[in-house]
């Protein structure tokens, strides 16, 4: 069984999840076997928050080269977490949603 810190595997910090942290959405790489329900319950655990709803997203790993040999990026899944609003938004990100 997985923990809930095995699930978030980390938050995105770019600028467009920061616009959305004032409505209570935060964006987080989870783990890619991880489902709505897992994550819903990790992040309620690690942040002590109430989660509204959980949509996800995976993208594909990009074909990458390096003269003849060729790889693929690891893929990721991201999931966009909206906060109900009644609940407290999660403190690590209060300094960076100004």
């Amino acid at each position: 069984m997985k923990t809930a810190y095995d699930i978030i595997v980390r938050p995105v910090l770019t600028e467009k999840s920061y616009d959305t942290i004032a409505d209570k959405k935060y964006v987080f790489v989870v783990d890619i076997h991880a489902n709505k329900t897992q994550i819903k319950a990790a992040v309620e655990e690690i942040f002590g928050v109430k989660v509204d709803s959980v949509n996800t997203l995976r993208t594909m790993g990009k074909m990458k080269r390096q003269g003849r040999t060729q790889g693929r990026t690891p893929e990721i899944k991201k999931a966009y977490v909206t906060l109900k609003k009644d609940s407290k938004p999660i403190e690590f990100f209060e300094g960076m949603a100004q």
